[in-house]
């Protein structure tokens, strides 16, 4: 099923309790840049994740992630370059985050929102270091702040609460409206909330591992946590890392990394869901697989945020918007994934 104009009239969500509001699912862009995992430079270039990004901005999207560590930095690059380009200013009476302007006006439907992230290395003791590495994202990126900035990992050698501090001086900084932590557990939440809270700023999001292949943050709390402090739950690989788009089976395996991640026996035991899916997309105007398991996720009330290499793979995720799953045809999926 391709995007269809229903998913430009689905509604804007907020980013937990901030004033940064975005359609229910984004995009991700990891595989910007990365040749490693995803073969960037090989398998697909930079005309392509063009594509993807105007493809997805034509749909309605305007969240996009990435971050620093992604393509060691030509992630942020290529997104950057990629907004300057899209055509179209914001409309009348709207705030584009790309410009210096008033904290709480609101954010046109159209414009793209850019998400990044802090990547903690182990010599990144103080939070002068947070702020010089948003300085060099911005710099990347060509932007003057960001919508939101998240920690990409928790690091044990600085507690949550210096963390987060430091989170808190970029927004007063002015150099992001939001902020957000990533891969955070349930405790560690709840301890940056609190730490945020204290200084009268809200903790945007948690984003972390999630998808019908990958149902964690529901056994192991961080999904409640989301719900009981209002935080958005960001989900990245929503997809499976490509297992849930219908392509791969047991006897249609992954290769590389990804392979090693879902290798035979993962794919025999996930084999009950995936024939589910494409029957229960027949019920949906023929949605196709990946469309269902991100309806799934859209049905949690979390934001995901699959990656696209292409035009095409894009307008198959903007697909997912403008439509729900049953209740019941959620309990099924939560069942066949268990």
């Amino acid at each position: 099923m391709e995007t269809t104009g229903d998913s430009h009239a689905e509604a804007t969500i907020r980013l937990g309790q901030t004033d940064v509001r975005c359609r229910p699912l984004g995009l991700g862009t990891w595989s910007w840049g990365d040749r490693l995992v995803w073969g960037y430079g090989r398998d697909y270039d930079e005309g392509e994740v063009q594509g993807a990004f105007q493809a997805s901005h034509a749909a309605g999207v305007t969240l996009f992630d990435t971050a620093e560590m992604y393509g060691n930095g030509q992630s942020e690059r290529l997104l950057g370059r990629f907004i300057r380009e899209a055509p179209g200013p914001p409309g009348p009476g709207t705030h584009d985050s790309r410009e210096g302007g008033l904290e709480g006006t609101a954010v046109s439907a159209g414009t793209p929102l850019v998400a990044t992230k802090f990547f903690p290395f182990p010599w990144r003791l103080r939070g002068a270091d947070l702020i010089k590495a948003l300085r060099g994202s911005l710099k990347r990126l060509g932007l003057e702040r960001v919508d939101l900035y998240q920690i990409h990992w928790p690091m044990p050698l600085l507690t949550v609460e210096a963390r987060v501090d430091a989170l808190a001086g970029a927004v007063a900084a002015g150099l992001t409206r939001a902020v957000g932590v990533s891969n955070y557990n349930a405790a560690d939440l709840r301890r940056a909330h609190y730490a945020l809270a204290r200084r009268g700023i809200p903790l945007a999001s948690n984003q972390v591992h999630y998808s019908l292949a990958y149902r964690r943050p529901e056994r192991d709390g961080v999904l409640q946590a989301c719900r009981d402090l209002g935080v958005t739950l960001i989900a990245y690989s929503p997809l499976g890392m490509g297992v849930l788009t219908g392509k791969y089976g047991p006897d249609r395996p992954l290769s590389g990394m990804r392979g090693r991640r879902f290798g035979k026996q993962r794919l025999t035991e996930l084999r009950p869901l995936l024939q589910a899916l494409p029957q229960i997309g027949a019920a949906h105007g023929g949605a196709s697989p990946s469309q269902v398991a991100l309806n799934w996720l859209l049905c949690k009330e979390t934001v995901p945020i699959p990656g696209a290499k292409n035009a095409r793979q894009a307008q198959q995720n903007a697909g997912a918007l403008g439509w729900r799953l049953t209740a019941e045809e959620v309990a099924t999926l939560d069942r066949l994934s268990a």
